[in-house]
């Protein structure tokens, strides 16, 4: 008992730890609506002042109080018009601008939440007849608060694990029918509070996670109540009514002395616990993209088989330790639960790592998959600890051999053998609960860290999205696609570092023009006395070439540079902050016909 007792607590620590290094480290979370395109284009040069700013993401999304805001080339925010959808565009949002705007550049910041509940942020620019410097960094793009990000994040880990215990400890008791229950209670009732706690807690923080606000913003009657309008806050508020209905309903059961026979508790269980799932599923990834219906239905069983499996895991430590008889009936129908559990988890998995990820190159080429091959990897020490249980469940389930004498003859010439174990082998034996019971708390620590990462993939942009961005990203608003570099650049000393940022149009071979833009510490537009920009193509031994960019006033161009052959050219860049201070910096970039 005392080495399970050290073996649970050294689970926890590891547990604890892990949560802390991915869920409170204030990184903000990934949104899952991605940026499709933009009109006007990201750091186009307009001739006009346009009427409206529009932004188009991959998935529908909704609106904050203050999604788009627009400064001026001088920091001032303008006013501008109500921010809305296009018409029968959810995924389309726009602006309407002043008539008129003066000649500089204008900076777009926005903020909305994506279909699948996570906000999403950033910043645009486009200027009017010419570009100009502006001290518009990332202060107008609100980024996430790190308390309220990684309060959200663990309560949202916590919600999941409360889940897991609550469901699979009911999933347990129904169907493994071990032979006793009420040592099961107390965690039944520890995972029922925790569920809601976290509920309540998520709800509660659901407004300054979208706004990016602090914590003490949650308390406000408004944001409360925008938080009950909105698809999100009403799916929580359904979860805290679902975990309440069954303690209004038992108290009525009782005072009507009703008797509700077994099955139809169990009926009711299986139709709570489905219920509370689809809390889940319709606000994460599967609510939107491609096959809603099918994507929710297999978030609904991934979640359902995940909870049989660990939260059963944990109602099986508990049974063994708290009963010595009768256990081989309950082992042998968790085992039978359990292969089930792993049947469905691995089918939903499938289809889930396909829709999420869209192609191989996902896989390795993206957060979000790089993510799911560690959970993947943990997924199949995981499998290996679970196989190991299922020897062990076997055995017990199995009937028990005749004893033995505690000693046997001894062999001819020889001293006497030791005691035999209960399997015929010479050796101290140990009882089979014991070894199930030490194989079961290896296979929770390993849960605990696949439900890590489960929750750390639900914050990350899926690759599918990504590479929909990808694509659509540099075509936007009609404009022919162009090759667009950001080199950072640092010349060693306070203040002297920042971005350039080099667009070859079309980026083929032939003809092409060079803007660059150099972005200062605070994120805006930097005046500097001099910039070189280069291409050599070291394969064929051929440059450097020097575009011969000069400044326009505010940022620098080449209206013809000749680009003679396809391949993978270097492109260095030459930056010259003052009249000691340079540094040359390097990028690769692709040039096709």
């Amino acid at each position: 008992m005392r080495d399970d007792t050290r073996w649970l607590r050294r689970a926890a620590v590891l547990c604890t730890g892990l949560l802390l290094l991915l869920l409170g480290t204030a990184v903000p979370a990934s949104a899952h609506a991605a940026l499709r395109g933009t009109d006007p284009a990201d750091g186009s040069l307009l001739r006009t002042a346009p009427r409206q700013v529009s932004l188009t993401f991959t998935e529908p999304v909704s609106l904050l109080t203050d999604s788009l805001r627009v400064y001026d080339p001088g920091n001032h925010r303008l006013r501008t018009g109500e921010a809305g959808h296009a018409p029968g565009r959810s995924d389309t949002v726009r602006v309407r601008l002043p008539h008129r705007l003066r000649t500089g550049t204008y900076t777009v910041a926005w903020r909305v939440v994506s279909a699948d509940s996570h906000p999403v942020s950033g910043a645009l620019t486009f200027s009017v007849g010419e570009r100009s410097a502006t001290t518009v960094g990332v202060a107008p793009d609100r980024t996430e608060n790190p308390t309220t990000t990684s309060l959200y994040g663990i309560a949202r880990y916590l919600a999941y694990l409360a889940a897991a215990l609550l469901l699979g400890t009911a999933a347990f008791v129904a169907y493994c029918r071990p032979p006793t229950r009420t040592h099961l209670r107390r965690p039944a009732l520890a995972a029922w509070w925790a569920l809601l706690a976290s509920t309540v807690v998520l709800f509660l923080l659901r407004a300054p996670y979208e706004e990016g606000t602090s914590p003490a913003q949650s308390l406000g009657l408004s944001a409360l109540g925008r938080t009950a309008t909105t698809r999100p806050g009403e799916l929580l508020l359904a979860r805290l009514a679902l975990l309440l209905l069954p303690v209004v309903c038992a108290p009525v059961l009782r005072r009507w002395h009703l008797r509700v026979p077994r099955g139809a508790v169990h009926a009711a269980t299986a139709v709570l616990a489905t219920a509370l799932a689809l809390t889940w599923a319709a606000s994460e990834h599967a609510s939107a993209g491609l096959q809603v219906p099918l994507a929710i239905t297999s978030t609904v069983l991934h979640l359902l088989a995940m909870a049989a499996w660990l939260g059963g895991l944990a109602a099986l430590l508990t049974t063994l330790r708290h009963a010595s008889e009768g256990l081989a009936g309950t082992v042998s129908r968790f085992s039978r639960l359990a292969f089930a559990s792993v049947t469905v988890l691995v089918v939903t998995g499938i289809y889930q790592s396909w829709r999420g990820l869209g192609s191989w190159q996902a896989l390795t080429g993206t957060t979000y998959g790089r993510i799911l091959l560690a959970k993947l990897a943990a997924v199949t020490l995981l499998l290996a600890a679970a196989s190991r249980s299922r020897h062990w469940t076997a055995r017990l389930a199995s009937p028990a051999p005749a004893p033995l004498p505690d000693r046997v003859p001894a062999p001819a010439g020889g001293p006497p053998l030791p005691p035999a174990d209960a399997a015929g082998a010479p050796g101290p034996a140990e009882p089979l609960p014991d070894r199930l019971r030490r194989s079961v708390l290896a296979e929770m620590a390993v849960g605990f860290v696949v439900l890590v990462l489960t929750t750390q993939l639900t914050s990350t942009l899926p690759g599918r999205a990504a590479a929909d961005a990808a694509r659509a990203g540099t075509a936007a608003a009609g404009i022919p696609t162009a090759s667009v570099t950001t080199i950072p650049f640092d010349v060693g000393r306070p203040g002297g570092h920042g971005k350039v940022q080099i667009t070859l149009d079309p980026g083929r071979v032939g003809v092409n023009s060079v803007q660059a833009v150099v972005y200062g510490p605070d994120g805006g537009l930097a005046s500097i006395p001099e910039l070189r920009v280069t291409l050599t193509l070291p394969a064929r031994r051929l440059g450097p070439l020097d575009t011969g960019v000069t400044d326009r006033g505010g940022y620098w161009a080449a209206d013809s540079f000749n680009l003679p052959m396809p391949g993978t050219w270097t492109m260095k860049a030459t930056v010259r902050v003052s009249d000691v201070d340079q540094v040359t910096v390097s990028r690769t970039v692709r040039v096709v016909r």
